[in-house]
């Protein structure tokens, strides 16, 4: 009778979980992979799940393994196993769902929402041109790197803490490091997913790793040479590869422990000398995206590094300098030199939402989403703004001064609440916060 009992409760879980697999594939638009599992599992086609169950519940049994194996750290030639690492660094959140469903027929019109009011304050400076910012995924850390060839991290907490009324906590120090090993402009910088190490792409054609735990090291204990200008890194979501969008038009794609670089070879298509300006990982890794000069946008494999969609001429014949995706995989927002910022669906490769009042011709700047996805933010160079609007409406709602002596280069939003970084070409990091 147990056997039986036993039986009966794995042939359920095996159902939940075919259906679980099954409405994934659905959601992300792959069709001939959910009808064919379907059909050799035996499952509803049309099952209905939740999109991100699947993604929530692999989140959580991580996060659990994660605790039952030494808190995190993988067993990897890369890291230092000794290393101690911050309480609970690392930890899996579980997806955030995004609020916005941009398939869904909306009567948007004098729908918008309000922007929340944030308050700023300068927070560092570089000796050059600060070119970009990224938090870590749990927004507890974010990092800037110059043209000066440094990179700064900083502690949201103690952010945060230093904005409250003066002489409330006394002097706060939000600096945690300062790492100097380049040689070259650094033009983009990730977090490792699970453990302390900060990764850098630079014009000196390297890739260098930071472990941000130690507090007296300030040179890469890991580098690797590329051969070209590295323009953007990014993790995937497993920690165990990165990519490399760079001077050459194919992505590299490399395994962090031996280092070996991986070239797609089905890209006949793309035309020789359409650098990469940004390469992004979808939050599962079973995608990425990249946005080039020649003014494409490229959805990729993440398993056989094909192309799985290109966008030819999605900002016109003008670079196209960020591309990234919704936390449900579905979407991707784009900026380009055209002064545009564009939604585009992933599974047909249709402009879904146009947001315009915002003109950035000169720099490489990125459109980024705030924490919830309701909102798209942006720089408008000549009036030296930050431009905002509604996602779902695409109407324009606000219009901030950005604090800045020139134009901001970048904008990067937390993952994790209301809270965005702005680095500016007047070499200043400013940190906004919102307000209740």
């Amino acid at each position: 009778m147990e056997n039986l009992e036993e039986r009966l409760g794995q042939g359920k879980l095996y159902r939940y979980v075919n259906n679980l697999i099954v409405a994934h594939l659905r959601t992300n638009n792959l069709t001939q992979a959910a009808s064919a599992v379907a059909s050799a599992t035996m499952t509803p086609l049309d099952i209905e799940a939740s999109p991100n169950k699947l993604l929530e519940l692999v989140a959580k049994g991580l996060a659990v393994d994660k605790d039952e194996t030494g808190r995190g750290v993988i067993s990897s030639t890369l890291f230092d196993l000794t290393t101690a690492l911050p309480a609970a660094y690392g930890s899996i959140p579980a997806p955030h769902v995004a609020s916005v469903d941009f398939s869904a027929a909306h009567d948007t019109k004098g729908s918008s929402k309000s922007f929340p009011k944030h308050e700023t304050r300068h927070v560092a400076e570089h000796k050059n041109v600060a070119r970009c910012a990224r938090f870590s995924p749990d927004g507890r850390y974010f990092a800037s790197a110059s043209a000066d060839t440094s990179i700064k991290l900083f502690e949201v907490s103690k952010l945060k803490q230093m904005m409250l009324p003066e002489g409330r906590d006394g002097p706060v120090r939000p600096l945690l490091r300062m790492f100097f090993d380049h040689l070259q402009p650094v033009n983009d910088v990730d977090f490792h997913p699970q453990n302390t190490i900060l990764i850098s792409g630079a014009k000196d054609h390297t890739i260098k790793f930071f472990d941000f735990s130690k507090t007296n090291v300030k040179k890469a204990f890991r580098v690797i040479q590329d051969t070209h200008n590295v323009r953007s890194v990014s993790f995937h979501p497993s920690g165990e590869f990165l990519l490399a969008g760079t001077d050459h038009h194919i992505p590299h794609l490399y395994d962090v422990n031996t280092f070996q670089c991986y070239l797609s070879a089905n890209v006949q298509e793309i035309v020789v000398n359409s650098a990469i300006n940004q390469v992004r990982y979808s939050c599962t890794g079973g995608m990425y995206v990249t946005a080039s000069k020649d003014g494409a946008i490229r959805i990729w494999d993440g398993v056989n590094s094909s192309i799985v969609r290109s966008i030819p001429g999605a900002h016109g014949s003008s670079e196209a300098t960020s591309a990234s995706f919704t936390k449900d995989q579905r979407y991707v927002l784009s900026c380009g030199k055209d002064s545009s910022v564009k939604l585009w669906e992933v599974g047909t490769g249709r402009l879904v939402k146009h947001y315009l009042g915002a003109t950035h011709t000169q720099l490489r700047s990125q459109a980024v989403f705030n924490d919830t996805e309701e909102f798209v933010l942006c720089i408008d160079e000549p009036s030296n703004e930050i431009v905002i609007w509604d996602a779902l409406t695409a109407e324009k709602v606000a219009r901030w001064p950005s604090n800045h002596v020139s134009a901001p280069r970048w904008l990067e939003h937390s993952p994790a609440e209301a809270a965005f970084a702005s680095c500016g070409t007047d070499r200043s990091i400013r940190f906004w916060k919102g307000t209740p």
